[in-house]
């Protein structure tokens, strides 16, 4: 037996969990310091009542033989493929239920729907970059190609048609950055794959954070998107289900390469997954209704807010800083020239106040840092209050 020597070439130790490690260090250290935590980007607002109430539901039916549910349909129930369907129409985005695929959360099928592709593909990624991009990939032994992402393209780099590449990672709006591309930049991609005969695997776990009008909440928006874009969508930032586990991707039928990518997906869904639980599938339903939709934009806002506070905060401090208007997090540059991580430990230390390194999502985060929008409002103006006094504001 050997084991996959891939593993040695990833960081020994996750982004995240290296920031959980350290805070936890110092808070057994300092057990008088209250500690608040901006870094992670788990939500605080629990589930909105009307999915608490389908699951509910759901959980009776589960008791009563007329009603019990087994086994699932591997892309998962029609209802709720029907109503993401729906969501998308609402968008002006035609979808067949065979296009939408149910999963347990966007990171498991960020790694997975690389069962599709060859590992003698080349990856291009932008940086910063989500980690789960670069690492799965790696632990394939597939090539991996940058785009940089830098204050001088407003962290949206572009295509370089002198770059060859087979898959694509995008998010927008972004994970780490906040930057969103708009319908124009994004047909720029679309027009760059088909060029070159790529994928484009399109992180969209913050659309419902979008605010601006000229940024698509879905890339089948754009012309000709559905012949290279399998879009990847969380419920997670959404409507509250970190802890409850559901997203869903989409594979248009219109993918043909070499082989028809709807039909892998559900060769290798079937082969490996055996579905969401019917009662959390209930509850993703839920957020499709107009009661759902109505408590998911209610806490959606109330992030907003949170974001407002953070911007007014590091305007008055005269820190440099991008996203906050379409995403949850904001990307600040660390004041007096400090590195990422000497900013952390500062922030830690001497404000109690948890951040994420930005060196930890590539070489281009380098002295900066990410902070998260999702918290209370209390916290949110205790910390902002904690780092302007640190800065002597």
């Amino acid at each position: 037996m050997k084991a996959n020597k891939n593993f040695y070439k990833i960081e020994q130790n996750y982004l995240f969990a290296e920031v959980a490690e350290r805070t936890a260090k110092y808070s057994h250290e300092h057990p008088e310091a209250e500690i608040i935590k901006m870094g992670i980007g788990d939500v605080t607002l629990p589930l909105c009542e009307a999915v608490t109430d389908a699951m509910h539901k759901a959980v009776s039916e589960m008791g009563v033989r007329e009603t019990f549910k087994g086994y699932g349909e591997y892309r998962g129930y029609d209802f709720l493929c029907e109503s993401i369907c729906g969501y998308y129409k609402g968008f002006g985005v035609d979808l067949e239920t065979e296009e939408v695929f149910v999963s347990e959360g966007a990171k498991t099928d960020l790694g997975n729907i690389l069962d599709l592709f060859d590992s003698d593909n080349t990856v291009l990624v932008t940086d910063p970059v989500y980690p789960v991009y670069v690492d799965t990939n790696i632990l394939a032994g597939r090539k991996i190609v940058y785009a940089d992402a830098t204050e001088g393209n407003d962290f949206l780099p572009m295509p370089d048609y002198a770059v060859d590449a087979d898959i694509i990672y995008l998010c927008s709006p972004n994970n780490p950055t906040g930057a969103a591309y708009t319908r124009a930049q994004l047909k720029e991609w679309v027009d760059y794959a088909l060029a070159k005969k790529a994928v484009i695997l399109l992180d969209s776990a913050y659309e419902a954070f979008i605010t601006d009008p000229d940024v698509p909440h879905t890339a089948y928006e754009v012309e000709d998107a559905k012949k290279c874009v399998i879009e990847i969508c969380s419920l997670s930032k959404t409507a509250g289900f970190t802890g409850t586990r559901c997203g869903y991707t989409i594979v248009p039928k219109e993918l043909h390469f070499d082989e028809n990518l709807n039909k892998l997906w559900l060769r290798r869904q079937s082969t490996k997954f055996n579905g969401v639980s019917y009662i959390v599938q209930c509850g993703a339903n839920a957020v499709f209704t107009p009661k759902g939709q109505k408590g998911v934009r209610e806490n959606i806002a109330y992030y907003q807010e949170n974001a407002k506070i953070m911007m007014t905060a590091l305007d008055e401090c005269g820190i440099k800083y991008f996203g906050g208007k379409n995403s949850p997090y904001i990307w600040l540059r660390c004041p007096g020239g400090l590195g990422s991580w000497e900013f952390f430990d500062k922030l830690l230390e001497e404000a109690n106040v948890v951040g994420t390194p930005g060196e930890g999502f590539g070489k281009n985060g380098k002295g900066y840092i990410r902070l998260t929008s999702f918290s209370t409002h209390e916290n949110t103006e205790e910390a902002m209050r904690r780092l302007k006094k640190m800065l002597g504001k």
